[in-house]
This record gives C-alpha cells, sequence and structure tokens, in this order.
C-alpha cells in the first residue's frame, strides 16, 4: 500500500465538473493498492498517517500531527502509483490491486480515517477526477507499506 501525503492550505477534487469533496488546512492522500495489501495493512497505514507529525508548532518545529491542528483530510484512490515503468515508455499497471480489492479498502481507510479525524472527504473510486491543491511548503511524505511496516 502507498500514501503519497501532501500537506495543503486547501485542495479539492472533481468529478464531472462538479466538487465532490473539498478541505482547508490538512493533508490531501493519494492510496494505491496492491493485490498484497491487507485490513491489517490498512490499519498501520491509517495510523502512520494519523500520527505524522508535520505541522508546525508555535516555534515553527514540524512537530504537530494532523489532529493537533485540527486538519482535514482528502483522500483520493490513484492505482497509478503503482505504475510499473522499467521496461518501455509505458507504463503497466499489472502490480495494482484489483478494482474489487482496491475499492473494498479504500472504502476501509475512509472509515477508519473517520474515526480518528472530524472531517474526512474522498473522490470516487474508478472515476476521473480533477484534483486541485495548495501545497503547504510544499511538504509531501511518501509511505509505503513495504517500507514501514516488517
Amino acid at each position: 500500500m502507498k500514501f503519497i501525503v501532501q500537506r495543503v492550505s486547501e485542495a479539492n477534487v472533481c468529478v464531472d465538473n462538479q466538487i465532490i469533496g473539498e478541505i482547508k488546512k490538512g493533508f490531501l492522500v493519494l492510496v494505491g493498492v496492491s493485490n498484497t495489501d491487507t485490513k491489517e495493512i490498512a490499519d498501520k497505514m491509517v495510523s502512520k498517517l494519523i500520527h505524522l507529525r508535520i505541522f508546525e508548532d508555535s516555534d515553527g518545529k514540524t512537530n504537530l500531527d494532523i489532529k493537533s491542528v485540527n486538519g482535514e483530510l482528502l483522500i483520493i484512490s490513484q492505482f497509478t502509483l503503482y505504475a510499473d515503468c522499467k521496461h518501455g515508455n509505458r507504463p503497466s499497471f499489472i502490480n495494482a490491486g484489483n478494482p474489487e480489492l482496491a475499492n473494498e479498502l479504500y472504502e476501509y481507510i475512509i472509515s477508519k480515517c473517520k474515526e480518528e479525524v472530524p472531517v474526512v472527504q474522498h473522490g470516487k473510486f474508478g472515476a476521473h477526477m480533477k484534483v486541485s491543491l495548495i501545497n503547504d511548503g510544499p511538504f509531501t511524505i511518501v509511505l509505503d507499506s513495504d517500507e514501514i511496516i516488517k
């Protein structure tokens, strides 16, 4: 499982020219699922996300997590995080999770985040989405379950 976490001052997602999710200060999280991912892995990834201390405290140090700043989450499914570009110039997506599993885990991640963070918005699984954001910093973190879960 992969999360691309961007600290934002605002972000939104549109489907068919309609905004379906919108946040102010918080994280825009792009979520990629592989066929080997499970709810247990999702739980660990969500915990890591919620406890990331990448908001500034009163001394300007990145020392605060999303709950400490009343931050919001915008969660977007993105199978292209599992693009394999090793051969040729056209990416292969064979490592991305099958849509049924990926959607199940995406919905599970959203529900787990809602248990921790009051404002959780999301995109539409499988839809063509347009995502807009103002990256605050810029500050972008890559969370990969292969690296953080041993």
